[in-house]
């Protein structure tokens, strides 16, 4: 009988603490669309490496308030609100989706970004070694900011009969 009535009671209790209708709605409830870019912001905070996260704090800003500061909210107002959504797990999910799409699409920007980029780089670089063999048809490699005009042709008459410079005296490519 007394298990009888330790199993009713049970129930009861489990009955009356489920059906409490969750968390009452903050007085100050953080939109949903501030909860996906403060999310956002975290996350992004959160995944900076430890040498981003040294500049940042050099240059005087404090990564554990940097989004609360942004949003002016404080973390009580936060965990509430976030308390609140997490209960209504359509509405949290609504909010994770939407912060996962950003990351996303910020990702594939990021990373086209990149791609350009690294585009320019390689035709910046095939435009210079271009350059330079236009520059070097003669296959004379002078260094012009060292030496005068006057000087240059000088050495040049000097070095005509030679078909080899001592491997010493050699600023430059000779012409074979």
């Amino acid at each position: 009988m007394i298990k009888q009535v330790l199993i009713y009671l049970s129930v009861i209790v489990l009955v009356v603490a489920c059906g409490s209708g969750g968390p009452k709605k903050p007085k100050n409830l953080i939109s949903k669309n501030d909860m996906v870019n403060i999310l956002i912001d975290a996350r992004l905070l959160s995944s900076a490496n430890s040498a981003s996260k040294e500049i940042m704090e050099q240059r005087g800003l404090k990564l554990d308030s940097y989004v609360f500061d942004k949003y002016g909210i404080d973390s009580l107002q936060f965990a509430e609100s976030n308390t609140y959504y997490a209960y209504y797990i359509k509405d949290y999910e609504e909010i994770y989706n939407k912060v996962t799409d950003s990351l996303e699409r910020l990702k594939t920007a990021l990373n086209e970004q990149k791609i350009k980029e690294e585009k320019e780089q390689k035709k910046r670089e095939k435009d210079s070694i271009n350059a330079l063999k236009a520059k070097d048809s003669l296959n004379v490699n002078v260094k012009k900011d060292s030496l005068t005009e006057d000087v240059l042709k000088k050495k040049l008459k000097e070095e005509e009969g030679v078909l080899i410079s001592p491997a010493s005296s050699m600023n430059r490519q000779s012409p074979i």
